[in-house]
């Protein structure tokens, strides 16, 4: 293990690791509103929306995230719409984790009985007051094991982000090995820096799930 390279060469992670948190910030931000306002229409039932939640969440669980940024990043070209790698990339991790925290949120919020509800308008609540009040903070807590998943599953997925040219910590990894091939030392600090982010977060959100749980 060349410590030297490694010591030269570990600032170009720390850049890359600030990139990657960028992304996965937006990403999860946005895939989490999607969720929402996807579970919204489920739950409310409108007949309208909900075909086409059906039909994105079909799309956007059984497409890889290559392809969805393949499609961002050299097919919407064609069209006449031109999007930056950093974009691209926001844009296909949001299109793939709304569809997983929407059935997240569908999850926890179908785990709610109509008593409670009926419970909660019988005492004189409105209907916001009830999902506010009543509904929501059950739901949250039990989808809050399965929405913890889909972050630490967007935050490796976007690994995937260099393919559009994303100096992210795979594009790092890869820019070393192709110039220097110091394989072991490039890899060991991707690794690193994966743990570095990831495994903090991981237990961050471990430790709200156990101290709502206690509640």
């Amino acid at each position: 293990m060349d410590f030297e390279f490694i010591n030269t060469f570990y600032p170009m992670y720390v850049k890359a690791g600030i990139l990657t948190l960028k992304l996965a910030f937006f990403g999860i931000f946005f895939s989490i509103i999607i969720g929402i306002l996807c579970m919204a229409v489920r739950y409310y039932n409108v007949r309208s929306l909900r075909p086409i939640v059906s039909a994105y969440i079909e799309l956007s669980r059984n497409t890889p995230l290559l392809i969805q940024l393949f499609f961002l990043y050299y097919g919407l070209p064609k069209l006449g719409i031109n999007l930056s790698s950093f974009e691209c990339a926001i844009i296909a991790l949001a299109f793939l984790g709304g569809s997983y925290m929407a059935e997240s949120f569908r999850l926890g919020y179908e785990t709610i009985r109509k008593s409670q509800i009926e419970a909660g308008l019988s005492l004189g609540l409105s209907h916001t007051q009830v999902l506010y009040h009543i509904v929501t903070p059950q739901a949250f807590s039990v989808s809050l094991p399965s929405i913890s998943a889909n972050i630490i599953f967007l935050l490796k997925e976007t690994s995937i982000v260099s393919i559009v040219a994303l100096a992210d910590l795979v594009y790092v990894a890869k820019d070393l090995i192709g110039l220097y091939y110091k394989t072991d030392e490039a890899l060991f600090m991707l690794v690193i820096s994966y743990l570095i982010i990831i495994l903090p977060i991981s237990l961050g959100l471990s430790m709200i799930e156990r101290k709502i749980r206690a509640r």
